[in-house]
């Protein structure tokens, strides 16, 4: 572990109610090593942004402003979508979610009072960008874990953009999810596919999408560390909340699925030192929910050792049909595997989300 880091010891052991839940929750997706090796399955969407992206490459046919035209439009419906949702259950105490948006609106109340957040603003309902996230980057690349690391992967959010950088200009791949997961699966970056007037342009949602290779469910990858970005996250259990959609916790059950990542693989997060909270309470985390094992922060490092158990796949029963129906990656695995193990997998509640952004067409 990285020299000078502050170590908070367990408070208290993983809850038993919490484990065996862990162990009884039916369906996530597990597959043996020999049905992955046999799978010939190849997305067609990914088969497409493949396509798309070596023509790119190749004629500068990339349309940036379409792309991020697109990404910000969908972002805005996600968030506005986000806000409605968190203050229907945030004004229904019986809401298993309520807890978690009292906590994640406290704290991005805080940033934007206390102008510690960052561009784009305001953070609410946001992975949200703060003040130091550029020295909490650095810190985290001081760390043994990542100068071992061969292939990180990193979320697209802002506040992680200097991760991001500072791996491609290590000499790393970098493993990012396409925004939303909507349009793509995942993209590999190298330092090697660029130069350096587009390093920079890369470790952007636009350049990840302009220059990055795009993957499939049976890439042959394994990634030594996961970058998380995080609202709010606990130093003494390693417990974490995201903005509320759960993508992070799609991307890494996919990861598990495809052999790239197992317990042993260090999850770190980056946030601002007023993201630290105390009133997580490990008891109501849901069995999907990634803990950390690193936190950086701009003044410190911190080593959770977290007691919590890590996701080992997706819980199809957690899945809400909506969000299913939304991600064509997650429906041509799904039904992936009901093909190959003859089993129909459970869905999840059903829940509002935001319309799907209509493409526009360019002349």
């Amino acid at each position: 572990m990285g020299g000078g880091a502050h170590l908070f010891p367990v408070s208290a052991p993983f809850s038993p109610i919490t484990k065996q839940a862990f162990l009884s929750i039916p369906f996530p997706c597990f597959l043996s090593s020999s049905l992955r090796q046999n799978s010939q399955f190849t997305s067609k969407v990914e088969t497409r942004n493949r396509k798309m992206s070596t023509t790119a490459k190749k004629n500068g046919g990339f349309d940036a402003v379409a792309y991020e035209e697109e990404r910000l439009s969908r972002d805005a419906e996600a968030r506005e979508a986000m806000a409605e949702a968190s203050k229907k259950e945030i004004q229904d105490e019986s809401d298993p979610k309520a807890w978690k948006w009292v906590i994640r609106k406290r704290v991005w109340d805080l940033m934007e009072a206390q102008n510690i957040a960052q561009f784009p603003r305001p953070v609410h309902h946001r992975i949200p960008n703060f003040v130091g996230a550029h020295l909490a980057a650095n810190k985290l690349t001081e760390l043994d874990e990542f100068k071992t690391a061969k292939c990180v992967k990193v979320n697209p959010d802002t506040p992680q953009k200097q991760v991001r950088f500072l791996t491609l200009t290590g000499g790393k791949q970098l493993l990012t999810p396409q925004p939303r997961l909507r349009t793509g699966f995942f993209s590999i970056l190298e330092s090697n596919m660029l130069s350096s007037d587009t390093i920079k342009e890369a470790c952007t949602s636009v350049g990840v999408a302009k220059y990055g290779r795009a993957i499939g469910l049976d890439e042959k990858i394994k990634v030594d560390l996961i970058v998380i970005g995080s609202v709010a996250v606990n130093p003494k259990t390693g417990a974490r909340l995201g903005k509320g959609e759960g993508f992070a916790e799609l991307e890494y059950g996919m990861l598990r699925y495809m052999g790239a990542i197992d317990d042993s693989t260090p999850i770190i997060t980056s946030v601002h030192d007023e993201q630290l909270v105390d009133d997580i309470p490990v008891e109501k985390l849901l069995i999907h929910d990634v803990p950390v094992d690193i936190i950086c922060t701009p003044t410190q490092v911190i080593f959770t050792n977290t007691s919590i158990p890590k996701p080992q796949g997706i819980y199809w029963d957690k899945l809400s049909p909506e969000k299913l129906g939304q991600i064509k990656i997650l429906r041509e695995l799904k039904s992936r595997i009901e093909r190959e193990t003859g089993q129909k997998l459970p869905s999840g509640p059903s829940e509002k989300l935001p319309p799907t952004a209509q493409r526009r067409r360019r002349g």
